[in-house]
């Protein structure tokens, strides 16, 4: 499946995913705003009656919680914001249900952990799911369970969450809607900055002054939603970031909002949930021959490149494969037990099968279980 090349292909793509904040559902006061999810069910809806198939991401769990509960913001601490979640997934989930069924849609909830996405068999297991929804010809309504998380509440405003979602269902595109109007080259109240309509390569925007930090009601600022634009961008699925207003003339290919291109090629959703999904064990350091090695391609990683271990890991584990200097050049799952690896540095492997026997002349990580980590732009 080839990348889409502009963004007026977006109005024939077989599959898209939308995500929508916290911000764009709710009023000031905290309040799920119906009239702003009917409208986005009613976009959605016409592109299913079109023959398309769409996977909704959606913020407004917590945001939803906050006017039932009493609440003046967005609690702080973890324990209310998962009672507010508790509450307000509910109410969301049943709103986008009524809102759906006045088109004869059904929607399937899914709520998802940073833990479904670290663990490998619980991202296979996820991404079954969400295609058999599909294929079934529900949308399936994606959100993080907030009320359960263990770690942040927050997964930036489901941006990154999105990105991977795309990742598993194979998306032809994504959509993020948002409170503005695209990516600026600076400050959006600040007079005289402009939207940029285009993003082609990272560095396009190679010194753009962007925030991390979300709204009232949310959490994902804009370094976030970018952040998430790589992940998705890296591996061959284009971006159209815009207000949640633009949602119907996005998914037309009109020119609202900015188009980032895809700057990768398609990959596996093996390799793509070691790149941005797996949660590292531990770390390989690497000579700069072994980096060299790596960072041309096509290369696994022997025992003789590697310098230290450090953490505790077993067999089949993810790690990082970092340089001297500290930077992180890939991710890899590894064939040894950290406790095996010391006896093996910078040792070739007809050596070590000479002392140690078979078993130790292979590779600490093979090039099929080895991903290279690009550098975002800042």
């Amino acid at each position: 499946m080839n990348a889409l090349s502009s963004r007026s292909e977006i109005a024939s793509a077989r599959r898209v995913v939308v995500k929508i904040g916290s911000s764009s559902l709710t009023g000031a006061d905290g309040h799920l705003d119906l009239a702003a999810l009917r409208a986005l069910v009613d976009v959605l809806a016409a592109r299913r009656a079109d023959g398309g198939q769409v996977v909704l991401v959606t913020s407004g769990a917590i945001a939803a919680g906050i006017g039932p509960l009493g609440l003046a913001s967005r609690p702080r601490d973890l324990a209310t914001a998962q009672a507010a979640a508790s509450v307000g997934q509910g109410m969301l989930v049943a709103r986008y249900a009524e809102a759906f069924a006045a088109h004869g849609l059904r929607v399937g909830q899914v709520l998802l952990t940073a833990e479904d996405t670290v663990r490998r068999g619980h991202y296979r297991n996820a991404q079954r799911s969400l295609e058999r929804l599909l294929d079934l010809g529900v949308v399936p309504v994606v959100n993080e369970n907030d009320a359960v998380a263990t770690d942040e509440i927050r997964f930036g405003d489901n941006d990154r969450l999105a990105a991977l979602v795309s990742h598993l269902v194979r998306a032809d595109a994504m959509v993020l809607l948002t409170d503005v109007d695209g990516l600026y080259d600076g400050p959006p109240t600040r007079p005289g900055t402009r939207r940029i309509a285009e993003v082609r390569s990272p560095a396009d925007i190679e010194g753009v002054e962007v925030t991390g930090r979300g709204s009232a009601v949310g959490t994902g600022g804009m370094l976030t939603k970018l952040e998430s634009v790589s992940i998705a961008t890296g591996t061959g699925i284009p971006v159209v970031l815009t207000k949640a207003q633009h949602a119907a003339a996005a998914l037309a290919g009109e020119p609202v909002g900015t188009w980032f291109a895809a700057t990768g090629r398609r990959t596996t959703r093996r390799r793509l949930w070691l790149a941005h999904a797996a949660r590292t064990r531990g770390r390989l350091v690497l000579d700069d021959g072994a980096v060299r090695a790596v960072q041309g391609g096509r290369a696994s990683l022997l025992p003789a490149g590697v310098t230290a271990v450090e953490g505790e890991f077993d067999a089949g584990d993810p790690v990082e494969l970092v340089a001297s200097d500290g930077r992180v050049v890939a991710r890899g799952l590894v064939a040894f037990e950290s406790r095996d690896i010391p006896d093996l540095l910078g040792r070739s492997t007809t050596e070590l099968r000479a002392e140690l026997g078979e078993g130790y002349d292979r590779e600490v990580v093979h090039r099929d279980d080895l991903v290279l980590v690009r550098r975002r732009a800042r």
